[in-house]
């Protein structure tokens, strides 16, 4: 109830702005979604961060699954930030970010620093994988005001693949510099987890376990296996037919169920933006991570592999 109301206010705030330019207004929108994701991460017990389209909703299912087994809460509620800290104490306040907005509420654009007392779960996935996913959150999911807001193609763009996610406003460029900053920052940080999509499809209770941990509130091996279970692609795709979740909104329900296109959950395939490039356009792809990503993430090879070393990066990288 009380986010509702926070975006019904932030919506009759612009409202009233209407005689302002549109640059102006989403500037200030952009102000006011950074406000209150500062709010958040200060009253937040731990921060789960990501660019869109690197497994958070994922991610967000088997947490969800597994407070719910642990606490014995219904299966169609979406952790968001206190909703089931609200149901129960003992369930951590989990803020959700992409990290878009509170730079423009704190000009901290260039650091990490809002961050620094906080603990932080780092989600990453290969950026080719998350720019050929953001395409067609783009084209078949993004509201047009989203659009124009986080500076994405306008509605009428007729890109490619390959054009989307060569082109520095919303393709691969951004993805690169926004996990480069993430790791130039990361000695900065007092706790931080950094959690690859690969190893999570590779290890899932594994990796889920980790988390946990990470979180303060460990499980058994039975409450993690339900919760991967749960949150297998075959039964996400099959509650979001069902609009399972509809009392978290639209995160995960299909913009049209007959395009197979515009579902949250689409292919979760590793490695599978190479399927929609020619052999020159996925060795561009290539060459640009190999030249601009820190290789600290695992993805200086075309296709990566869920590895030890990886795995052993990521824990190397947690403090605090």
């Amino acid at each position: 109830m009380y986010i509702a109301y926070r975006r019904f206010l932030r919506q009759v705030i612009l409202a009233l702005l209407f005689f302002l330019p549109l640059a102006r207004r989403q500037r200030i929108e952009r102000w006011l979604r950074g406000r209150e994701e500062a709010r958040k991460l200060g009253l937040a017990d731990c921060v789960i961060v990501s660019y869109g389209k690197s497994g958070r909703t994922w991610l967000r299912v088997m947490l969800s699954r597994f407070f719910q087994v642990r606490h014995g809460l219904s299966e169609r509620h979406l952790i968001g930030f206190d909703n089931l800290h609200r149901k129960n104490a003992a369930i951590p306040k989990i803020f959700f970010t992409h990290d878009n907005y509170l730079k423009d509420y704190t000009k901290n654009a260039d650091s990490k620093v809002d961050y620094a007392g906080a603990k932080v779960v780092l989600l990453v996935r290969h950026p080719a994988d998350v720019a050929v996913s953001q395409h067609f959150q783009w084209k078949f999911r993004m509201r047009k005001a989203k659009k124009a807001l986080n500076d994405y193609p306008a509605d009428d763009a007729e890109l490619s693949v390959f054009d989307f996610v060569m082109q520095e406003g919303a393709g691969l460029p951004k993805i690169i510099d926004f996990m480069n900053l993430w790791a130039r920052e990361a000695e900065r940080l007092q706790a931080l987890l950094v959690v690859r999509y690969e190893d999570m499809r590779a290890r899932p209770q594994e990796t889920l376990g980790q988390i946990l941990e990470f979180l303060g509130t460990p499980g058994t091996a039975e409450q993690v296996a339900e919760a991967v279970d749960f949150a297998s692609v075959e039964n996400m795709r099959a509650m979001e037919q069902k609009k399972t979740f509809w009392l978290s909104g639209s995160r995960m329900q299909a913009k049209d169920r007959n395009n197979p296109q515009s579902f949250k959950v689409r292919r979760a395939k590793v490695g599978g933006y190479r399927d929609y490039f020619t052999d020159e356009e996925a060795a561009r792809v290539d060459a640009l991570i190999a030249a601009r990503l820190d290789p600290s993430f695992g993805y200086a090879h075309s296709e990566p592999e869920a590895g030890q070393e990886v795995a052993e990066t990521a824990r190397a990288r947690t403090s605090g």
